[in-house]
């Protein structure tokens, strides 16, 4: 490669090989070359100059890239496609080059053109935006269409051509900046999402290759190692492994995959090595899927949102009934035109969807997926909040915090027993007894024969010649006939308020209780206590676990009302109910029996372990396990809703301002329009600021 040498200072390197000698792709390829050298942190390529910049540390040395670059034949790389960081460092070049080729065709169209071909040009530039101006009028609409068109075509009616060619150059820019925006907003939020996966293990005719992930074909097998993370979604075809897939669904345990079991893009091996049949690859996988939803997020509207686009359409015929007025009036037409170079719709249309783009981008960034901008403006206009128990304000994670012994048994022989017969059973119950056993110390080995789950119930089998059962009251008590006499009745009441108990019989007698606690989440009060003072006025709990239970937990929290023993439809029933009441509801659930509420409740939030249901039917997903996380939607929410408000309130009051100082005669329509364009900017620029910071002392977000 021949290059020149710009400048080569520590730690930085740039040269520059000269204007379009490479493509924007090509220079895509020269950076994934350079990447491959140990120090090297940063390239970046411009094709409009050919400039390459490089960025290093103290693992390479300057001559040593200088070396690197003479070696590089550009004509042996392939073009490459740009990934999402690159994206934006495209977005920026395009936007500059725009720019600078915008401001030097103006500059050279007034030195160098004759006035009948600056006449002509300036013609020429305005003939589409009066087409957009009369398309509005056939369609009877009065827009910034055609508020542009008017204000141009009287300054041209004057034989004013310099304020309508700097008119025009001014919504030119203003376009280009807009469109910029937009784009950039967009591109930095999936790229928050996306994954950063560069080369890939495929298996091609039998051997292991490492490919770029973008040349990978439907037909390869792909190897994923331990610590990998997985680049497609895919089918196991050979191997095992253990994989974490807390990304896509939560689940915080690894999973196991072996032979015909579905991977997906994004997650992760923990342990082992599997081959896998591509099923999608870029665009089409699930995680992909997932950011194109947020990526177009801005199209589910808040109401606000649109409230704002109509006014900002309503205002236009005002507008220009003002201008229109003010010419009968005062037959001025520079005091006419200075109105009409002000429009509020412009800043309107293009903040607000900025400001919603910029909450979900920074929701995301926080690890928290929001479907659309109507569920951000749902949940800071929300003030009730419906939360599941078991897994939302508690662990899920029951614990036996206390044993009692009948019929001459022991504490330590009912431990052992239980913990014998649910040994084999992989519910959180069964989990928790055998647990305990472990940290007692208590050796459970195998000694009954033909056990028998009872879904929902319990475990009956036969130990020592006979029948034994653990499992629920309804089960071993009502079910199987097991005596319960008045005094182990009372000792039960007394040790179990709160808790949900456990019954186990051996011989048809009953030897022994477990009392299970399923413990509250350590942030759970400290939660509540934040959404009240977001606004929250009524925080509700509706669970199926029984009524000690739902209790304790209730009046520890302290909570607004609870319910237990609800089904899934008594949840949607009562959520249905508080909206009939004027309510605007939140339903925060993790199970499928929460989906129905899920589904009615005005936005819905499922958390981090929530089955695949939930989690498709929520409105917002937490993907950590920490409720601080509903603490942070609600105030970035919040947040969002204030900023478009006070948007709002300055471009009706800058704008209004200006158009004062036009219809006094105190600014010409250019200074107007430069000033007008540049509050736009301004407004939109700071819509894309963070919401939120962390505060290092409390340990919460603030604004």
């Amino acid at each position: 490669m021949r290059f020149q040498i710009a400048h080569n200072l520590p730690q930085r390197l740039l040269v520059r090989c000269g204007k379009y000698v490479f493509t924007r792709k090509e220079g895509y390829a020269i950076e994934e070359y350079l990447k491959k050298y140990n120090g090297i942190e940063r390239i970046r390529t411009n094709y409009m100059n050919g400039s390459i910049t490089i960025d290093y540390n103290g693992g390479i040395k300057g001559q040593e890239l200088i070396k690197i670059l003479k070696k590089l034949d550009i004509n042996q790389l392939e073009e490459k496609e740009p990934s999402q960081s690159q994206l934006i460092e495209g977005t920026n070049q395009d936007f500059v080059q725009t720019l600078s080729k915008m401001t030097f065709f103006r500059t050279a169209m007034r030195i160098l053109l004759p006035k009948p071909l600056q006449l002509m040009y300036l013609l020429n530039k305005y003939r589409p935006i009066l087409q957009k101006g009369l398309h509005s009028l056939f369609q009877r609409k009065l827009n910034l269409e055609v508020l542009d068109a008017t204000a141009i075509g009287l300054a041209f009616a004057r034989r004013d051509f310099g304020t309508a060619g700097s008119v025009m150059f001014l919504l030119g820019i203003t376009d280009q900046l807009e469109e910029y925006t937009r784009v950039r907003a967009k591109t930095e939020l999936s790229e928050s999402l996306s994954l950063h996966i560069e080369d890939i293990w495929v298996e091609r005719d039998g051997e292991e290759k490492e490919i770029p992930l973008e040349q990978v074909q439907m037909e390869d097998i792909v190897i994923v190692r331990v610590g990998s993370l997985i680049p497609v979604d895919g089918t196991v075809i050979r191997g095992e492994a253990m994989v974490n897939e807390a990304s896509m669904t939560g689940e915080p345990l690894p999973v196991r995959k072996d032979e015909g079991k579905t991977v997906f893009a994004g997650t992760v091996v923990e342990e082992g090595e599997i081959r896998l049949s591509i099923r999608a690859v870029a665009s089409d996988t699930k995680l992909s899927h997932i950011i194109e939803q947020i990526d177009h997020g801005d199209a589910l509207k808040a109401q606000v949102q649109k409230r704002n686009e109509n006014l900002a359409d309503r205002i236009v015929p005002f507008n220009l009934g003002l201008a229109l007025g003010t010419y009968f009036v005062t037959r001025n037409v520079t005091k006419a035109i200075s109105l009409l170079m002000v429009d509020y719709s412009c800043a309107i249309k293009l903040s607000t969807p900025i400001t919603v783009i910029s909450s979900i981008k920074e929701a995301s960034e926080r690890g928290i997926i929001v479907k659309g901008g109507k569920f951000m403006e749902r949940f800071a206009e929300a003030d009730t909040i419906v939360f599941d128990k078991t897994g939302t304000l508690t662990k899920a994670k029951p614990e036996v915090k206390e044993i009692v012994a009948f019929e001459g048994y022991s504490e330590r022989e009912v431990l052992k027993i239980s913990a014998c017969l649910e040994e084999h059973f992989p519910h959180s119950v069964a989990r928790a007894i055998v647990q305990k056993a472990l940290d007692e110390d208590v050796r459970h080995r195998e000694e009954h024969s033909e056990p028998e789950y009872i879904l929902a119930h319990g475990i009956a089998s036969k130990l020592h010649g006979k029948r034994a059962f653990i499992g629920s009251y309804h089960f071993v008590i009502e079910d199987e006939k097991v005596p319960l006499t008045e005094e182990a009745k009372k000792i039960i009441d007394e040790h179990g308020k709160g808790r949900s108990v456990i019954y186990l019989a051996l011989g048809r007698k009953l030897i022994g209780c477990l009392f299970i606690e399923d413990p509250l989440r350590e942030e759970a009060q400290g939660i509540i206590e934040k959404l009240r003072k977001e606004g929250i006025s009524n925080i509700t709990m509706m669970t199926g676990d029984t009524e000690g239970a739902a209790k304790r937990v209730a009046e520890e929290l302290q909570l607004d009302y609870y319910r237990a023993g609800v089904l899934p439809e008594d949840k949607s029933a009562f959520v249905e109910e508080k909206q009939n009441q004027g309510h605007s509801v939140v339903m925060i659930g993790d199970g499928i029996n929460d989906s129905p509420a899920l589904a009615i409740s005005d936005v819905s939030v499922s958390l981090k372990d929530s089955s695949d249901i939930a989690r498709e039917v929520a409105d917002i997903t937490l993907l950590e396990d920490d409720l601080e996380q509903l603490v942070e939607i609600r105030v970035l929410s919040r947040r969002m809703m204030e900023r478009i408000d006070h948007n709002l309130k300055t471009i009706v009051g800058f704008n209004s301002g200006l158009m004062l100082m036009g219809l006094f005669g105190a600014l010409s329509p250019t200074s107007i329009a430069l000033l007008h364009n540049f509050s736009t900017l301004v407004i939109s620029a700071n819509s894309m600021k963070p919401f939120l910071e962390e505060n290092e002392n409390e340990g919460i977000v603030s604004a």
